[in-house]
């Protein structure tokens, strides 16, 4: 009986861990890798004008974006703020009207290497490249 209990107990053991080793593990990123400029070819560039939208990480959860096919300068950028978390990337811009930073985004990173950022949302993926 006791030889019998020890047997059950012991499969149902070995069918969990089997369980869990199955199940995917969420990806983690260095942030560190995130701190830098990005550029990706605008979504508003077509073919009478060329721009393209950046994305500035600084330490300390800060950054700014900005796109040049509106003419909108790296000075002139809105300020946003960042973390990320395993593979949550959240931006929260600034709004100028209150000065408050609001609009939480998140998404997935699918990709982060010293060279390519790569991110989705529920409908987009957006695939970025670093400048500096």
């Amino acid at each position: 009986m006791l030889k019998k209990r020890f047997l059950q107990i012991a499969v149902f053991a070995l069918v969990l861990v089997a369980i869990s080793s199955c199940t995917p593990k969420e990806s983690e990123f260095d942030e560190m890798l995130l701190i830098g400029k990005w550029e990706r070819l605008s979504p508003f560039s077509d073919e009478e004008k060329t721009g393209y939208e950046y994305y500035r990480y600084d330490v300390g959860g800060v950054g700014v974006t900005w796109d040049t096919y509106d003419d909108v300068t790296e000075d002139e950028a809105q300020e946003f703020k960042w973390t990320l978390l395993k593979s949550d990337l959240t931006l929260k811009h600034k709004i100028e009207v209150t000065g408050e930073y609001e609009v939480p985004k998140v998404y997935t990173v699918i990709e982060l290497t010293s060279t390519k950022l790569v991110y989705k949302d529920d409908r987009d993926t957006y695939d970025f490249s670093k400048v500096e």
